[in-house]
């Protein structure tokens, strides 16, 4: 996987980032969600290094990158911590003005991102998400149930860590199951990689972190944000999979609650878009991103 790109570790504060680079053009940078690693973007990197520079780490504590330690107040993955730190990154690679595109959980960094440094978002890309408080706001007991590793995982530790870790490939396993919407679209070499980082008890140490600080810092955040009147001025696309979000309402609606500048194109997929549809996926980017 991405052959001719480059790989590098970062450290920056507490972390010590893998990130993957290579490409040419103006700056993209492609976060991955969970239970992933950045290998979610691998069959979609070569179509877009057509044109952009791409910078595709893995998110602190997944994949081959080391992560703070989780704290009791859960600030460490925090949305708006992580955010800052991608930042950084990007200014240590000498990209002052970038496009981000995120999928799942780092759809939810580029969302801190994109509200709390405007000044370096060209344009942002959700793929597959509905903001986080939109998803906890309305979560009745059919939500719950179709969502339930959101209340799972952020139970406190190390009760969701032991369980996992009894059989963690099994569980990565039932995920990908449950979300994908054609699972043998994700190659083999994907999900070696994702079950290689899974048995390492710091990733489903900080996958849980994340998932605690979504119930509990980043809400608190958002509501700030929200209850100021903060929104999102660069341009938002929406990008998302008919079979896993697609419950009668487009999430057009809920990302227009912080944003003007708002479409979506809906795919006929699950949830792992950039891996079900890449084609598709990365032609919508491309178009997206080379208007603004």
């Amino acid at each position: 996987m991405f052959e001719g790109f480059e790989r590098q570790r970062v450290a920056i504060d507490e972390t010590d980032l893998h990130v993957v680079t290579g490409g040419q053009g103006p700056a993209l940078l492609l976060l991955h969600g969970f239970p992933q690693t950045h290998a979610a973007w691998h069959q979609m990197a070569p179509l877009l290094a057509r044109d952009f520079s791409l910078i595709i780490p893995d998110l602190p504590g997944y994949g081959a990158s080391r992560g703070p330690v989780p704290d009791a107040e859960h600030r460490q993955y925090a949305k708006r911590n992580t955010a800052r730190i991608m930042a950084r990154l990007m200014s240590m690679l000498g990209h002052d003005r970038f496009y981000v595109a995120g999928h799942d959980r780092g759809a939810r960094v580029g969302f801190r991102l994109a509200l709390d440094h405007p000044e370096r978002v060209r344009a942002y890309a959700a793929v597959d998400i509905l903001p986080t408080l939109a998803v906890w706001e309305n979560m009745d007991w059919q939500h719950a149930l179709s969502a339930y590793h959101w209340p799972f995982l952020a139970q406190p530790a190390p009760m969701p860590e032991r369980m996992i870790g009894h059989d963690p490939v099994f569980y990565l396993d039932h995920l990908i199951e449950r979300w994908a919407g054609d699972s043998k679209k994700l190659t083999p070499e994907a999900r070696e990689a994702y079950r290689t980082a899974y048995r390492n008890p710091d990733v489903i140490a900080a996958s849980c972190a994340d998932y605690r600080a979504g119930a509990s810092t980043d809400i608190v955040d958002d509501r700030r944000s929200r209850d100021a009147g903060q929104r999102i001025v660069a341009p938002v696309l929406a990008l998302w999979g008919r079979d896993y979000l697609d419950d009668g309402v487009s999430p057009l609606t809920a990302w227009r609650a912080w944003a003007d500048d708002v479409q979506d194109i809906p795919f006929d997929c699950g949830h792992f878009v950039p891996e079900e549809q890449p084609q598709a996926c990365a032609g919508a980017l491309a178009d997206f991103f080379k208007l603004h």
